[in-house]
């Protein structure tokens, strides 16, 4: 059955991008027909007669008729859908809440239809088709993946309906094509512990030495994979070897016989990994899977820090974005390997920009797709199927081109995730990018960083707060210290002028290991799923960080610029 349905989706998911690429030709008219066959289907919705959606024939009316709005201004609404009132936001039955991460703020729901559901999946398609035609221009195909996530649902609501991350509602309504194209049983993403679910995904997994593809939510995430690949690499070939799972797993008796049913024994597959560690001294995904032909993954945001890492384990294997999403909408569909830049996805939503000189204003002027220029940041409003008008994600793009006519974007940073010691508001793309330049420029590994601000002092002092990988050291910390203050001026202009007279030196404080393991032991404590964790590199909370072990601490001299 798989051997049929890959070609099968393979086809469909090339018709589908085909398709897209003819609309993006005729994009205006793509993206007008969207807002009106939306506004139409949604006017008798509660909200739809409160913003008289009827009388709206215009993109100018709608503008002035419907007012920029956060999830605040949405949250009495979504609050009476989860009780299960009909006709709030939408038309349409609600099958499910999208749940956000709150990793960044306030855990959300967002209303998810079939009608809403269908654009998902298309967009989706989509990035598929891309991504089998970049494998092909390189001689390959789509092969089965490994995809570690997690199938559990996080509850239902008063009135009945399921919420949870949307990568959950995602496999469990795709549950039938997940059976035929992941490397592993459907039944070993549904183990609640974490270390379960990662080390059955790889023991099924590692069974395929043709497996050619291997996805996460998140860079940190796939990183993580890697780790317990190579922790548990002897245990993973043992199980292998005798067809058996390992009984310190914490899983669940009825689920660990129905998968112990389906493992059988590898002993040439085993032997074949064997030699590998044997002779590597480690297993990774390259070296276990040589027809690893791609990565798929998020980009942009955070992402660059993490690939600096992505050699050690993928050699290298291309990284393809997929699409650029949240919980609230589909925002960009990739279109190629290694390329930052999503193409704007006009057929899943309705899109406004909004210029950075308006981000201050009380009611700011918006562009539309077509007048936005390369290489200018913007702020992303979207109204779609989830029953949101002109929503404001938060979400800071910058325009990097153009596919035809439809701008490619990339996800820089979410507004408001901002660090001043006075008002230099320095961004989390500008510290990765210094963290960046910083792990090349020393040849060094961080597992992570996060830079705060000193507890008491006014002004504050920027705290470096990093945590070396196993087996790396920093030689020169002080010099290290003073090559993140150089970079950060060189290109943060306002960090430049006010560390003249006004923002004092740096300081770096070096963690003790495992110390960010605390903070996802942390989050997760909070009610964040592991498949949403995202750790901010940049954080207000001065006491983000509180009670972690500071093995070294380094400034620089108080009169120094």
């Amino acid at each position: 059955m798989a051997n049929f349905l890959l070609p099968v989706l393979t086809t469909v998911a090339r018709l589908t991008k085909a398709h897209f690429v003819r609309q993006i030709r005729q994009s205006s008219a793509v993206q007008e027909q969207f807002l009106y066959s939306l506004l139409r289907a949604y006017q008798d919705t509660e909200l739809g007669r409160q913003y008289q959606l009827r009388e709206i024939k215009s993109i100018d009316r709608f503008q002035e008729r419907i007012p920029i709005l956060p999830y605040s201004s949405y949250e009495p609404y979504i609050e009476r859908v989860a009780r299960g009132e009909p006709n709030i936001l939408t038309p349409d039955p609600v099958i499910y809440l999208n749940m956000t991460s709150g990793s960044t703020g306030k855990q959300k729901l967002i209303p998810v239809t079939k009608r809403s559901q269908k654009v998902a999946q298309r967009a989706n398609l989509a990035s598929i088709g891309f991504a089998v035609e970049a494998l092909r221009s390189r001689g390959q195909q789509i092969r089965k993946f490994l995809l570690p996530s997690s199938a559990q649902l996080l509850g239902r609501t008063s009135g009945g309906i399921e919420f949870g991350p949307t990568s959950v509602r995602d496999i469990r309504l795709g549950k039938f094509l997940y059976q035929q194209t992941l490397a592993h049983p459907y039944e070993t993403m549904q183990p609640a512990d974490s270390l379960a679910r990662h080390y059955l995904c790889l023991l099924f997994a590692l069974r395929d030495a043709s497996m050619g593809g291997m996805a996460a939510n998140f860079p940190m995430l796939a990183l993580r994979t890697c780790e317990y690949l190579e922790q548990y690499a002897e245990e993973l070939i043992e199980d292998l070897e005798v067809g058996a799972i390992a009984p310190w797993l914490k899983l669940e008796p009825e689920l660990r016989l129905r998968l112990e049913r389906q493992l059988t024994q590898a002993p040439d597959r085993a032997a074949q990994l064997r030699e590998v560690l044997k002779r590597e001294g480690r297993l990774t995904p390259k070296l276990a899977w040589p027809n690893l032909s791609f990565i798929g993954t998020a980009r942009g945001g955070t992402s660059d820090f993490y690939f600096e890492r992505f050699p050690t384990y993928f050699g290298d294997t291309p990284i393809f974005g997929g699409i650029y999403a949240s919980a609230e909408a589909i925002f960009g569909i990739y279109h190629d390997f290694n390329d930052d830049g999503s193409i704007l996805a006009i057929e899943s939503g309705f899109f406004e920009f909004i210029p950075e000189a308006q981000w201050e204003a009380e009611h700011p002027k918006t562009l539309l797709f077509n007048e936005v220029s390369v290489g200018e940041r913007y702020r992303i409003l979207v109204t779609n199927y989830c029953g949101l008008y002109r929503y404001d994600i938060g979400d800071v793009v910058e325009v990097v081109g153009f596919y035809n006519q439809v701008p490619k974007l990339v996800f820089r940073h979410r507004r408001g995730g901002l660090l001043s010691s006075t008002t230099e508001k320095t961004t989390e793309f500008h510290v990765i990018q210094v963290m960046q330049t910083l792990q090349r420029e020393f040849a060094l590994s961080l597992e992570e960083f996060c830079v705060t601000l000193s507890e008491h002092d006014v002004p504050a002092h920027y705290l470096v707060n990093i945590e070396l990988t196993p087996g790396h050291t920093l030689s020169d910390p002080q010099a290290f210290l003073d090559r993140f203050d150089r970079h950060l001026q060189e290109i943060h202009v306002s960090y430049e002028v006010k560390r003249r007279d006004q923002v004092p030196p740096p300081r770096l404080q070096i963690l003790a290991p495992g110390s960010f393991a605390i903070i996802h032991q942390r989050l997760r404590e909070r009610g964040i799923p592991e498949t949403q964790l995202k750790i901010p590199h940049i954080s207000e909370d001065r006491k983000f960080l509180a009670g972690l072990s500071v093995q070294q601490e380094v400034r620089l001299p108080e009169d120094y610029n």
